[in-house]
């Protein structure tokens, strides 16, 4: 079985990605050891703070964060920094040639049920027009991103990443601290019957995301004419490894409440790298009306709404909200 360093060899990989690769990889085994541990470590509760976006940070966040930012930070080819957890951009080396996104625990509403939680990352080209710590840095479409991934902390530790080419998954052999290629090539069927939405909201919904919704629910009965069942795990990295592992649509549109209008998820660091996954395997990631990936960032913690999965399905749901 071969391993994450000599596969990103044999896909030529630059050395210097590769060794960033090679650094989130060994942290997210750290990362995934405290989440083992789980209250026997001290890592579950309120961390009593609030990040930029408005959200009590969980000691995990704080924890995982300082991990993901101290290392880094450490190396030479990172330019700068950006996380969820962080109001601004991180200077980091000057001359380095990357500059790297992450949510550092995706789902943190999840970490002390002993629910699914992950990491998710993204890297794109430095500008060296542009100041190190800049949020200009990262005023790049999602479609100039060299690498993409997340790491998700379930019963076994598994990493899905693209450098360019096929969405791969990797799985962690915990003993060793090693990445094995476990799915050399990940591909998400064009139709479906499985969806992923939070419920809750539908109240709030445009008429468009209601009309559509209120389809699959109507099953074989309905003018789909077949049955969908609903998942949702309340964290986007679950959600979309099910999309990646056997197909399905997942939806976080925006809706009429005032801290979603424009959508719930951050374009820079979630919505992008997971747009990336998701086309690097044969499926379509939207935000209403334009691809995910053609958006410029206005700003580093950007929200938008987010489409994602079997090609079909999301074209479906793009018909009805024009």
């Amino acid at each position: 079985m071969i391993d994450l360093a000599r596969q990103l060899s044999v896909d030529e990989t630059p050395n210097t990605l590769a060794e960033l690769i090679m650094k989130l990889a060994d942290v997210s085994g750290e990362i995934a050891a405290k989440v083992r541990l789980g209250a026997l470590s001290g890592v579950l509760g309120s961390a009593g703070e609030q990040n930029v976006q408005g959200e009590t940070q969980k000691k995990l966040d704080v924890i995982a964060n300082d991990m993901l930012k101290e290392a880094l930070l450490s190396l030479p080819q990172v330019r700068a920094i950006a996380s969820e957890e962080e109001d601004n951009v991180v200077a980091a080396n000057h001359g380095g040639a990357y500059i790297v996104a992450f949510d550092p625990l995706d789902g943190s509403s999840n970490i002390d049920i002993n629910g699914q939680i992950g990491t998710i990352f993204t890297v794109y080209p430095a500008r060296d027009e542009v100041a190190c710590d800049s949020s200009d840095q990262f005023a790049q479409p999602g479609r100039s991103q060299v690498c993409a991934g997340y790491m998700l902390y379930g019963p076994s530790t598994q990493m899905a990443l693209t450098t360019g080419g096929a969405t791969r998954l990797y799985t962690l052999v915990p003993d060793k601290g090693v990445y094995q290629l476990t799915e050399t090539e990940l591909r998400i069927p064009a139709d479906c019957q499985e969806f992923a939405i939070n419920m809750a909201n539908q109240r709030h919904w445009a008429p468009a995301t209601q009309a559509y919704i209120s389809g699959l629910q109507e099953g074989s009965a309905g003018h789909r004419g077949k049955d969908f069942n609903m998942r949702w795990n309340g964290a986007m990295v679950g959600d979309v490894h099910r999309v990646l592992m056997r197909g399905g649509i997942f939806l976080y549109p925006a809706n009429t409440q005032s801290k979603v209008h424009k959508g719930k998820l951050r374009l820079l660091y979630e919505a992008n790298p997971m747009a990336l996954l998701v086309e690097k395997a044969g499926g379509k990631a939207v935000a209403g009306a334009e691809n995910i990936l053609d958006i410029l960032p206005d700003q580093l913690h950007q929200r938008v709404p987010v489409i994602l999965g079997a090609e079909n399905e999301v074209g479906i749901f793009q018909s009805l909200s024009r």
